[in-house]
């Protein structure tokens, strides 16, 4: 059973996805790369997702926005505060997505 993430880069720019697998009877450590990840059951996947969504929530306040994404944001931002009335809450939004599926 998956257990541990941790990942790897190589000079290849190939990133490999290291993780702990087995059981009490027969522990190793398997190295998997992101095609390989395709073997694994669901549940394996998503506990390797939701783990590799920790590794960059725990970071994420060290990731900076370019001067470019700055630019977008206060563009945006300027352009709804000149018309709120265009703007659309979150709820709306989420349920137009949905109801496109």
């Amino acid at each position: 059973m998956y257990r541990k993430l941790g990942i790897c880069s190589f000079p290849t720019s190939v990133a490999i996805l290291s993780f702990w697998y087995g059981n009490k009877e027969n522990p190793n450590i398997g190295k998997i790369t992101a095609t390989d990840t395709l073997e694994l059951s669901i549940p394996e996947r998503i506990q390797l997702v939701e783990d590799i969504w920790d590794t960059i929530t725990a970071k994420a306040s060290s990731i900076e926005l370019t001067s470019e994404e700055k630019e977008i944001i206060d563009a945006r931002l300027e352009k709804y505060h000149q018309s709120p009335e265009f703007g659309s809450p979150w709820e709306d939004v989420y349920k137009r997505i949905v109801s496109k599926q």
